[in-house]
């Protein structure tokens, strides 16, 4: 008897230990995020947990009390629509106020974004209390801004630093300054490593230099692409911006078919709809656009009145030809030739990117925001989330735009060849003046003295 209890008790025991490591797998596997592995759970109890703080209910009160008997679903979308104006009406007004306040509001949201994704490393490992961590972060920030805003203005406005003395001698060795800055916190960067937690601060040098890489950069293409002229600041950015209204819209109202895991509420129906509408969009912002010099001409330094200018002949992309009809479309719409400006076959692959590669940027900020368990970047804008949460596509669509223009726009700028032509000393500027002059005699286009 005392035999078989044992057996008995034994058999309990082993029952009681198999249903305590159920309860156990059952909870971690609750814990887990969609996708989440067992590797992600051991780098998180290695790097002190996740605890970033769920994004509370910021609706001003106002919408609230006036939204009060509507469903979730349609306050949700009554509050996106209303701030979405709001936002399109402040959009307006900058552009208004001309290219200079564009860059500096441009520079602001990049600082803004910048913070939002440091703030949530910050808030990931709070808990080592990193030496200099955020300190470090924004110097790297404030030198790679000197170093691409420097580049910038000796690049469009050569002429401006060539005229004041410090501006000369800061262009002239702005590469060297910006590296001393760089390797200064690079240095700091060095002495603020703290035993026992290398690893941790290696990993966060490396989510600094991201940051930068993916913000930063990609901000100064949008500046570079602004003084290009604004119907290249404009026109990209105004399709992401449409893209992202007429797809929600297509999707609230027709979407049936998930389009992608990352982000369950987008569908193809407003992936697709989305599209066209964003096509359709470009060619008839880019038609009204192309008709004004302010918003095609290049951004100048003006030397007579001091001042940025944007005034030109406006160049072949912005002049009216007329264009021959496919004889396929021609039975359907009924004409033979059409009248538009070559800018317009240019917002067509400006739009389609827009529509079609430029959501996945919307995808990526999808995945990263679940691999640390957070719904936005911030609570910036109600309804929207952090800045960065608006300006997820809009990076990458400037990044397309900028390599676009370099490929299939922009060509050898007379105006800045001769800028640097001006700073030769004088024995060089008379052996490029030979050359030109012996290449020009063998073109035919010079005629020489004998001939003459």
């Amino acid at each position: 008897m005392s035999e078989l209890r044992q057996r008995v008790c034994g058999d309990r025991e082993h029952e009681h230990e198999r249903e305590h490591e159920e309860k156990l797998q059952e909870s971690e596997s609750e814990n887990k995020l969609d996708g989440e592995t067992a590797s992600d759970s051991e780098s998180k109890s290695e790097f002190g947990g996740s605890p970033p703080v769920p994004t509370s209910d910021d609706t001003p009160e106002v919408l609230n009390r006036a939204l009060s008997n509507l469903s979730s679903r349609w306050k949700n979308w009554w509050v996106r629509g209303i701030l979405t104006l709001a936002m399109i009406t402040f959009f307006f007004i900058i552009i208004y106020l001309g290219p200079m306040v564009l860059m500096t509001i441009v520079m602001c949201v990049q600082i803004k974004c910048f913070h939002e994704i440091i703030t949530i490393g910050y808030n990931v490992y709070h808990s080592y209390d990193l030496p200099w961590f955020r300190t470090l972060s924004w110097y790297f920030l404030l030198c790679v801004n000197y170093f691409f805003y420097g580049e910038t203005v000796t690049d469009y406005f050569f002429t401006l630093v060539q005229r004041e003395e410090p501006l000369r001698i800061l262009s002239k060795y702005h590469r060297f300054i910006s590296f001393a800055l760089y390797l200064t916190g690079f240095c700091m960067f060095v002495l603020s490593l703290v035993k026992k937690h290398y690893r941790l601060q290696f990993y966060m040098f490396g989510w600094t230099h991201v940051t930068l890489l993916i913000v930063v950069t990609q901000s100064h293409l949008i500046i570079h692409n602004l003084f290009e002229g604004m119907i290249w600041f404009i026109v990209p950015i105004s399709c992401v911006i449409c893209n992202d209204i007429m797809a929600y819209m297509f999707g609230f109202f027709f979407g049936r078919t998930p389009l992608i895991k990352l982000s369950p509420k987008k569908t193809w129906e407003g992936f697709i709809g989305g599209f066209f509408a964003t096509v359709l969009f470009g060619l008839l912002l880019s038609y009204v656009m192309s008709g004004y010099r302010c918003f095609t001409c290049p951004v100048e330094f003006n030397n007579d009145t001091n001042s940025f200018t944007v005034d030109c002949e406006p160049s072949e992309l912005f002049q009216l030809q007329e264009y021959n009809i496919p004889p396929v479309l021609q039975s359907v719409v009924g004409w033979k030739t059409v009248r538009m400006y070559p800018f317009q076959i240019h917002s067509i692959a400006l739009s389609t990117f827009a529509s079609l590669i430029g959501p996945f940027g919307g995808f990526f900020a999808s995945g990263f925001k679940r691999a640390f368990k957070i719904k936005d970047f911030a609570n910036t804008i109600p309804g929207h989330g952090g800045i960065m949460d608006r300006f997820d596509c809009q990076y990458l669509m400037a990044t397309f735009v900028n390599v676009y223009i370099a490929s299939f726009i922009r060509g050898p700028n007379p105006s800045k060849l001769i800028q640097q032509f001006l700073t030769l000393r004088p024995d060089q500027q008379l052996h490029i003046f030979n050359t030109l002059k012996a290449h020009l005699l063998d073109k035919g286009v010079l005629v020489g003295s004998e001939d003459a």
